[in-house]
């Protein structure tokens, strides 16, 4: 099969790409031969790829001006390659497209009779319209406004899609909604995590975790500085890739707080499960928060809001606040808990039902290779 990916899905250190990764790798080990098709990225061209796949192809992203001056959606026109096109006739395989993003080609007549699945990660239009309210910048709001228009127009353009494939409860109704005569089946984020690593006992600080160039993780952290840890004399370490020199200053004023700025793999997975609390908060009820999957398998106690855990089986695992008053009772509490292993049971039994990768796998394989 053909996956189309709109990044280069390795090191997978972020939601989407962990998703790709993560499912080709699972792939791979079911046998499934891969011909990946990236677009150049964020991430540099790797041979961990080429171990997994059977051809990995790249391309470049034309990110000019000119590129967010067309009718289509800027994230799907700066993704477009001839090339690409070209291998994907070679042969008359299944296409997966990962995201919007990757799905310039999904109408084009000459792959009117080939098997075509998209692999929703969000309601693009939805998203970008979240990261319109919570950027700062005036440029940069009106580009997200923008591109929130079209891609609500854009994605009708889905209704080429044989089968749809999507990571959250909520985005299925709204996509069954748009797209009734669609076949749309939920099949929750492929991640990293194949145990529970959790550690009981008690941890020191609360942690928030996130991409912290994307506006709505770093206004949640803002929002935790000001309105949650602001009067709380519990430590919060706030860590992630990429943050802004405003949350650098913020946090710098606040004597319990703690920014780490693009720590590596290894020391966030130490942060994640050595803190006490795992804070996992949006104020974007949109896809499946990787970040709250890979928090259970790893972290002791989560607080998370109603936002985060929409259209997941996840609530009843997590402690829920929605408001800063509500938060700072939790974390009292959760402060002056131990981490009891019966946490770890109930979590290996709720979990396993919907997000074991070897199980959505095989659920994959079935969709695409039996339909």
């Amino acid at each position: 099969m053909h996956i189309v990916s709109f990044s280069i899905p390795f090191p997978a250190n972020y939601g989407g790409v962990i998703d790709v990764f993560y499912k080709i790798k699972t792939l791979f080990h079911l046998g499934i031969r891969i011909h990946l098709h990236c677009f150049e990225y964020e991430n540099e061209p790797s041979p961990v790829l080429a171990t997994l796949c059977e051809s990995v192809n790249y391309y470049p992203r034309e990110t000019s001006f000119l590129k967010a001056m067309k009718i289509k959606p800027y994230i799907v026109a700066s993704r477009c390659s001839e090339e690409l096109m070209h291998n994907l006739l070679k042969d008359n395989y299944p296409i997966l497209f990962e995201g919007l993003h990757s799905c310039y080609w999904i109408d084009d007549p000459r792959l009117k009779n080939r098997m075509k699945i998209y692999r929703e990660s969000n309601i693009e239009h939805q998203y970008y319209y979240q990261l319109f309210k919570a950027e700062k910048k005036l440029s940069a709001k009106c580009f997200f406004l923008t591109e929130s228009l079209k891609l609500r127009l854009y994605q009708k353009i889905l209704k080429n899609a044989s089968l749809m494939l999507v990571v959250s409860q909520l985005d299925a109704i709204y996509l069954r909604r748009h797209f009734p005569k669609n076949r749309i089946v939920y099949l929750p984020s492929f991640h990293p995590n194949y145990d529970f690593r959790c550690q009981e006992g008690k941890g020191k600080f609360a942690l928030y975790h996130g991409k912290l160039s994307v506006p709505e993780n770093y206004r949640v952290a803002e929002f935790l500085i000001k309105k949650v840890f602001n009067d709380l004399n519990i430590p919060l370490l706030i860590a992630g890739l990429n943050a802004p020199s405003f949350l650098t200053k913020l946090s710098e004023g606040a004597e319990n707080i703690e920014l780490v700025n693009s720590p590596s793999h290894s020391e966030m997975q130490y942060f994640i499960e050595n803190a006490q609390i795992n804070i996992m908060i949006t104020f974007q009820a949109s896809g499946l928060k990787l970040k709250l999957l890979n928090a259970l398998y790893n972290g002791r106690f989560v607080l998370a809001n109603d936002a985060m855990t929409a259209g997941t089986s996840l609530k009843d695992l997590c402690n829920i606040a929605n408001t800063a008053e509500e938060m700072k009772k939790s974390i009292n509490q959760l402060f002056s808990k131990k981490f009891d292993p019966s946490i770890i049971d109930e979590r290996r039994r709720k979990i396993g039902i919907n997000y074991a990768n070897a199980t959505n796998a095989e659920k994959l394989k079935e969709l695409i290779f039996s339909a």
